[in-house]
């Protein structure tokens, strides 16, 4: 828009229309007997829910506001499901919206967003991680600096060189641009070849390496979401056509270990696993009997990490999303995968009787949560949603000596240039501990053209942060 988004409550209410009325239903909002809205970082409401309740004419006697991350809408849609399964529910709202493109640019002109319903104090972000120390010390919290260690440490699991691991990287992510480009919802609708995702120019800078710009989640974007959820009970008595109605079959969810170095294989997720196994046990059926995906691609390696758990091969036909992904489509907030599961009740619809199966990733590569779905009903056996047992890798603050490289991913500034190197390293006796690569810009450049992981490296702790020499 000209002249920006609308602020997220009038969005909240455009979508929660929007989704009863492509229901056939535009009446069913005031009948709501829960809502949830996703956590919006975009703006603070005094009383959210409420807010959205009265401007919808509702009376829910459920109401939520989530916390943070990108699996949140799976797991809300999950948890009114067994609500209605426990007879304690049939109609249901769960919404989200973010304004960050509208907020930035207003940023931008020295502005502020003048929205309503500002609360008498500013509320703390609700951070739902802790991190260690030696995470704080080294400054281990952007996304894309944790994501792509674990991209890195996959590669060096396969035996891939670092130059086949690019072209892999942009093999996969290349097709998403092309959904992307036929969607009437992406903030970025242009396809784009392979070579011109994943090599840095000065349009497309190096952030993390192997992750370039084009490579990583866009957060500031204007996008709502809305899904209606309801009984079949309800939905008969509402009149939903049955050409309009997508069943959840199977659900799942799990957690690793929330610190990054405290995954004992940095190459792949169990919890994945366990939860995607989780949906498709639920729905009766095997990965192969899933015509559609959308699997969460904050970036590259939560699509590969999950390709890999449910035992799909990189170059799968059926491919990976219904949107065009976080980097193209746009990822506001925690509320893509409200965007993903309405992507993929359209693909059903248009597609009756297939298997649809949508994916969320939270925190660092933390919390996996799975949603199976098809336009045919059929029985479904619930999935609580519980931690599964972590088994976890102790890290230590400020080890000294010989280690062994894990992981690592050099990070860029602005323009373009490398200023350092974070490094997960294996220290003897099995524990783990962060590092900063010790070096100039020649020892920077080496690390994106010559393999580091399973180097030796001696650690020597200085002012809280441990560097790593070489050798």
């Amino acid at each position: 828009m000209p002249d920006g988004a609308p602020e997220p409550l009038v969005m909240w209410e455009e979508v929660a229309r929007a989704a009863a009325a492509d229901a056939g239903v535009p009446d069913a909002v005031a009948a709501l007997e829960s809502i949830d809205v996703v956590y919006s970082q975009s703006w603070q409401y005094d009383d959210p829910v409420a807010r959205l309740a009265a401007r919808l004419g509702a009376s829910p006697r459920r109401q939520g506001y989530s916390g943070i991350g990108g699996s949140v809408p799976q797991v809300l849609v999950a948890d009114v499901v067994q609500n209605m399964l426990g007879g304690d529910l049939d109609l249901a709202l769960i919404v989200g919206a973010e304004a960050l493109a509208t907020v930035r640019r207003l940023k931008k002109a020295g502005q502020k967003p003048e929205w309503s319903f500002k609360p008498a104090e500013r509320r703390p972000f609700p951070m739902d991680m802790h991190f260690h120390p030696s995470e704080i010390s080294h400054s281990v919290f952007e996304a894309f600096l944790t994501f792509a260690l674990f991209d890195n440490a996959r590669r060096a699991h396969l035996g891939r060189s670092l130059s086949e691991h690019s072209a892999q990287l942009g093999r996969l992510l290349a097709p998403l641009t092309e959904v992307a480009a036929r969607s009437p919802h992406a903030w970025f609708p242009f396809a784009r070849s392979a070579d011109e995702i994943v090599t840095p120019t000065a349009d497309n800078r190096m952030v993390a390496y192997p992750y370039t710009k084009l490579m990583t989640a866009i957060m500031d974007v204007d996008m709502a979401a809305g899904l209606l959820v309801a009984t079949a009970a309800k939905a008969d008595a509402l009149g939903v056509a049955e050409d309009k109605r997508v069943y959840l079959r199977g659900w799942g969810y799990a957690q690793d270990p929330e610190n990054v170095a405290a995954h004992p294989d940095l190459w792949c997720s169990p919890a994945m696993a366990a939860a995607s196994a989780a949906a498709l046990v639920g729905a009766g059926i095997r990965v192969d009997e899933v015509a559609h995906f959308d699997l969460y691609s904050c970036f590259a390696s939560s699509v590969n990490f999950a390709q890999d758990a449910l035992g799909m091969a990189e170059d799968d036909s059926r491919g990976v999303t219904q949107t065009g992904g976080l980097p193209y489509h746009g990822g506001p907030g925690s509320n893509y995968m409200t965007h993903s599961l309405a992507a993929m009740a359209e693909t059903l619809r248009a597609d009756p009787g297939s298997y649809g199966l949508v994916s969320g990733v939270g925190m660092h590569m933390q919390k996996h949560a799975y949603g199976l779905w098809s336009s045919d009903p059929g029985p479904i056996t619930p999935a609580p949603l519980e931690e599964r047992p972590q088994v976890a890798t102790a890290i230590v603050e400020s080890p000294e000596g010989a280690a062994t490289v894990a992981a690592y991913s050099v990070l860029h500034g602005r323009d373009g240039a490398p200023e350092s190197a974070v490094l997960v390293c294996d220290l003897p006796g099995g524990n783990r501990c962060y590092a900063r690569l010790d070096g100039g810009a020649a020892v920077l450049e080496e690390a994106e053209s010559v393999e580091l992981i399973g180097r030796a490296v001696t650690l020597t702790p200085e002012g809280g942060i441990n560097l790593a020499r070489i050798g």
